[in-house]
């Protein structure tokens, strides 16, 4: 019965919320966990869990040292699920409810400085590349937005994107000069790697030479090896929070940057004008510090 009733919440996610496959396959990871630790207590029936399961489970990740950013996405999902079952007369209690969440220390994001994005746009990056690192850096988009990205989403002309966010969230996104350059360049090749491979239906804008549509695996492997080349370690989200930084400390007003990042709350933009006081402190004491060396 738990089984099922993870099943139909899943579903609901989906058809009435309209979430991301990631999200829904994360939400499906996080409650067959919990639905494989109820077994050593012999329950498989929602209507049967306790809050003491709750806490027990809870114990559990503790003691096997997941990270407090874990536990806190697995409190959350036994959340949405047992305040679904709830809403919908499945049970007749929410055993959930008033769990203290592990405290989260608020980490910075990590970003690279304008000067290194440059390094890494001259490289000797493909075509496809280039549209890659524009995207990711110059229109500040996730990397399921990004490989999901339809021809039909960009409209030169207008130099601006559409792309669907978290639970579908429809979004407009400016595009400069230089990311609607490398794209215009690289739709030629792409309409070769199709007609080559036979294959003039595809829809997503990112196509190889093969005529595969690029993955979200190989976007990181790419950004990864750019970082090695700058003796970092950094992934696609790097960029984007390297975008949303930047934007911020030439000026851009915060409810732009919230809004061109697709964030339903504006706290969560927040974190970046720490980042930006965070550099401005570094150049301050690095000029200071030259300073006293005159």
């Amino acid at each position: 019965m738990l089984l099922q009733n993870i099943a139909a919440y899943l579903e609901s996610l989906e058809i009435e919320r309209g979430l991301s496959p990631n999200t829904i396959e994360a939400y499906r990871r996080d409650l067959y966990y919990f639905a494989d630790f109820l077994q050593s207590y012999l329950i498989d029936d929602s209507k049967s869990v306790k809050r003491t399961h709750i806490n027990y489970y809870i114990k559990n990740l503790y003691d096997k040292k997941y990270t407090p950013a874990s536990i806190t996405r697995k409190i959350a999902s036994l959340r949405g699920f047992f305040r679904w079952l709830f809403a919908n007369e499945i049970t007749n209690q929410d055993p959930t409810l008033g769990i203290e969440q592990p405290k989260m220390s608020k980490r910075l994001p990590k970003v690279i400085s304008i000067t290194e994005i440059e390094d890494i746009l001259h490289n000797n990056l493909s075509d496809i590349q280039k549209v890659v690192m524009e995207l990711l850096y110059g229109a500040g988009l996730r990397v399921s937005e990004l490989v999901n990205l339809k021809v039909t989403d960009i409209d030169l002309n207008a130099k601006y994107l559409r792309c669907f966010g978290k639970g579908s969230k429809e979004r407009i996104i400016p595009l400069g000069d230089k990311a609607k350059h490398a794209i215009k360049i690289y739709l030629k090749h792409r309409e070769l790697y199709l007609k080559r491979n036979k294959k003039e239906e595809e829809k997503h804008l990112l196509v190889k030479e093969n005529g595969h549509t690029v993955t979200r695996q190989e976007v990181y492997v790419f950004i990864r090896s750019q970082g090695e080349h700058l003796s970092k370690h950094i992934s696609p989200h790097t960029l984007r929070h390297s975008f949303a930084t930047h934007m911020l400390e030439n000026g851009a007003d915060l409810r732009v940057v919230q809004e061109l990042l697709g964030h339903s709350d504006v706290s969560t933009t927040q974190l970046y004008t720490h980042v930006s006081k965070k550099r401005l402190k570094e150049i301050y004491f690095a000029i200071n510090n030259n300073k006293d060396k005159l």
